[in-house]
């Protein structure tokens, strides 16, 4: 009877928080972030997405536009959950500060780990298997509601709700307790998504406050469990709305050489020893290797309890301004309509008009999550931890992390070119002075708090700063820019041989770099430099085998290896994350040469059919058009390069309809910081590059009845469609300042400047429209 009773209480106080939390939107009509929904993709489940990459990876928790704080619920710590949140896991660690979100690769982030308790204390987290063996807790799945900037869920085995908002360096938990004389929050300084923190330190500062900082190193797993060479310092400075009066740490004795890693705090002896920690009661100060700070208290029922937090990776005096500066008081209210009106502002940058609600979900929450990374790495006083680990002061520029270069060169930071130019500068200018200040001399590929984690192949930054470039964003220091991309280029690139020994991939992405290096080089007046660059451009070349129509790696010696059993569909070879037929179309920067390559026009266009013929309606990972990665993002707009751009409108608008989703599985891939939904906003307005570093867009058909662009410096550029409908998948016609537009690719100059596309759409290709220059 008590069970039915507590069941009860639980569904009615989740319909009454679902009604308030969605009164707003009753009453008037919706704005962009009340369309956003945080959980499409949230979900790391493997056997969902039929491949170990799992599916989107994404945190449903509160976040800001590109800020620095994320206040995310964890279900699990280990394992490739990077995000540190699955919706099918049952049960939720607690409540952390910050979050990456999207990624493989084990994950880093997800530290200072909040957990409202009531009862016995634990200091352990259990495991999904085994809630009640550790401070986690099952939650209401019913309750759960997540909004831009706004999270909140009901935990079951506590009786809690738990609601979470930020600003952009600080975050706000708001906590409805039962009637108890237990009631407590602890927070495990330790935790830290694929790993530990190695190294705490805390201190009691008034009746209301403590802070302190946890040390992550490689030595306690994290990015790449360790190999992405993760080192940095999380500083906190968190207050209470309840006075501090029983309070204390708890202490794991973690034994001298044990290991820190990912493994370790997977395994079963980890729980046993985190909990039998000792605890230490009324302790102003503490440090160790594991750490975990409690205070206790009566609560009333439903009385509601608050914790604030400022963030920094500097100083814990920076958290405190943080904290100060952007969440002065206790008004919950205040900090998340401050966050709403900030994500309106954001996502006003690209309005969409359609009567379908649910397309206007899929779109809003991609543009959302477009505008996570690169997030803050300055505080509000602009200091920043530099890569010689010293504290810097920003001047004209934003400092920023979190750059996944191989992923999003393809779509976010082109598609950022054109709605956040500012965020595009900040991103190269902290490139160009990590490169500076930490002595590397060249800039990262895959970027990671000041991090050169050698993630993923390629140059992907060089992309970004020729894209950047030609597209007149130019507020960084050009000299610097070229002198780091040139040794990038030296370090990794298709000199020494003509192509890179087993590597498909690497020598085609090189390829485009030098390509990109080229470009740069001319437009700087440098002649040698560009005549080197263009030659090596033409590496790919080098390692095409005719007689198997495809690229094949080739060894030290030139010598082609081995034709595997499955021929180019076998993953793996010589290929990153794909096959030699998947990787083969990446060389966009001369698609005339890799034409001739593959026989001609109508031979290569067969390739393309039978590639889109061959994939899964699904869009799963597969071994054709596997839009759950990114090697093929650019290939359904070859068919414009190529004469047919109506098989770029029917397919663009065919994965846009397939592949993405207004629920947890909507998204068929890991979202990869932003690039996933980065291809669905470009493609469902109907423009995308190929080649990033020439300002050709492709255009397709739009999904939407019209869309607004607001530009830098006030210019609107607006798309409208005439004959919008599902069926309607062909471009007819089209004008442009009212005149006939007759190309099926528009330039970036032409957009930024501010007009009017206007659109015909049809059911019936016409092959007429877009096939001539």
């Amino acid at each position: 009877m008590m069970m039915v009773k507590a069941v009860l209480f639980s569904v009615l106080l989740t319909c009454s928080w679902q009604a308030e939390a969605l009164q707003p939107e009753m009453q008037e009509e919706k704005r962009a972030a009340e369309y956003v929904n945080p959980f499409i993709g949230a979900s790391t489940n493997v056997r969902d997405a039929g491949a170990y990459h799992g599916l989107g990876k994404t945190i449903p928790g509160a976040t800001y536009p590109f800020g620095l704080v994320q206040l995310s619920p964890n279900t699990i710590t280990g394992g490739d959950n990077g995000s540190g949140y699955s919706d099918e896991h049952e049960s939720i660690e607690g409540f952390a500060f910050t979050q990456m979100s999207g990624i493989g690769w084990y994950g880093d982030l997800g530290n200072f780990l909040v957990m409202p308790t009531i009862g016995p204390m634990h200091t352990n987290s259990g495991k999904l298997e085994n809630p009640d063996a550790g401070y986690r807790s099952r939650y209401d799945k019913a309750s759960e509601y997540a909004r831009a900037g706004y999270y909140s869920v009901y935990l079951s085995d506590y009786r809690i709700r738990t609601e979470a908002t930020v600003a952009q360096r600080a975050g706000m938990l708001r906590f409805t307790f039962p009637e108890g004389k237990d009631s407590r929050i602890q927070i495990d300084l330790a935790r830290r998504v694929g790993g530990t923190s190695t190294w705490q330190e805390i201190k009691v500062v008034d009746d209301h406050t403590i802070s302190g900082k946890m040390i992550c190193t490689p030595g306690g797993g994290g990015w790449g469990n360790g190999d992405g060479k993760p080192d940095y310092t999380v500083h906190f400075y968190a207050q209470f709305s309840k006075p501090l009066k029983n309070y204390g740490v708890w202490s794991v004795a973690i034994p001298e050489g044990q290991s820190r890693k990912r493994e370790f705090v997977e395994s079963e002896a980890f729980q046993q020893l985190t909990a039998g920690a000792e605890i230490h009661r009324q302790v102003s100060s503490f440090e160790g290797k594991h750490l975990g700070f409690f205070t206790e208290f009566e609560t009333t029922k439903d009385e509601v309890v608050l914790m604030k937090a400022g963030i920094s990776f500097v100083s814990e005096e920076n958290a405190r301004e943080n904290l100060e500066t952007e969440i002065a008081d206790w008004d919950f209210e205040r900090v998340l309509q401050s966050n709403q009106q900030a994500w309106n502002e954001a996502l006003s940058k690209v309005e969409v008009a359609s009567a379908d609600e649910e397309l206007k979900h899929i779109f809003y929450t991609a543009l959302y999550r477009t505008m996570i990374d690169p997030r803050l790495y300055s505080d509000a006083n602009g200091e920043y931890m530099g890569g010689d680990k010293k504290i810097h002061q920003t001047g004209s520029f934003q400092k920023r992390t979190i750059f996944s270069g191989w992923d999003v060169f393809r779509s976010e930071m082109p598609l950022l070119t054109l709605i956040r130019p500012d965020v595009i500068s900040d991103m190269l200018n902290s490139l160009i002075t990590l490169a500076d200040e930490s002595g590397k001399g060249y800039l990262e590929r895959w970027e990671f708090l000041n991090a050169y984690s050698g993630c993923m192949i390629g140059n992907p930054a060089i992309s970004v700063l020729v894209d950047a470039y030609k597209k007149h964003i130019r507020n960084y220091d050009l000299e610097k820019a070229w002198q780091y991309a040139e040794e990038s280029s030296h370090l990794f690139g298709n000199a020494k041989y003509g192509y890179v020994p087993g590597s498909i991939s690497s020598t085609l992405e090189y390829a485009y770099t030098e390509w990109c290096m080229a470009e740069l080089a001319k437009a700087l007046g440098k002649i040698s430099e560009e005549q080197h660059y263009r030659k090596l451009a033409k590496s790919y070349q080098h390692i095409y085998d005719a007689e198997h129509r495809s690229f094949r790696p080739k060894d030290e010696k030139g010598n082609f290896l081995p034709w595997p059993e499955k021929g180019r569909l076998t993953e793996g070879y010589g290929s990153v994350e794909s096959n030699p037929f998947q990787q083969g179309w990446f060389v966009p920067h001369d698609i005339e040469g890799l034409t001739q390559l593959m026989g001609g026009r109508e031979k290569t266009i067969e390739e393309l059919d039978y590639m889109f013929a061959n994939t899964p309606t699904d869009f799963l990972w597969n071994q054709f058009y596997n839009h759950a990665n990114e090697p093929v993002h650019h290939v359904p707009f070859f068919y414009n390069r190529l004469g047919q751009p109506w098989k770029t409108q029917y397919w663009t608008r065919f994965i846009c309809q397939k592949a993405y989703k207004n629920e947890v599985k909507g998204l068929v891939g890991n979202e990869d910081v932003g690039q996933m939904s980065a291809w669905y906003v470009l493609a469902s307005i109907g423009m995308h590059p190929i080649c990033p570093g020439d300002t050709r867009m492709e255009l397709s058909a739009p999904l939407f009845d019209e869309v607004t662009l607001r530009l830098a410096g006030g210019k609107v550029f607006t798309i409208r469609v005439k004959g919008q409908s599902p069926q309607n998948t062909y471009i007819q016609s089209a004008t442009l300042n009212g005149k006939p537009y007759t190309k099926c690719y528009i330039d970036y100059q032409d957009v930024v400047q501010g007009g009017v596309l206007e659109l015909t759409l049809s059911d019936q290709p016409n092959k007429k429209w877009g096939v001539g220059e």
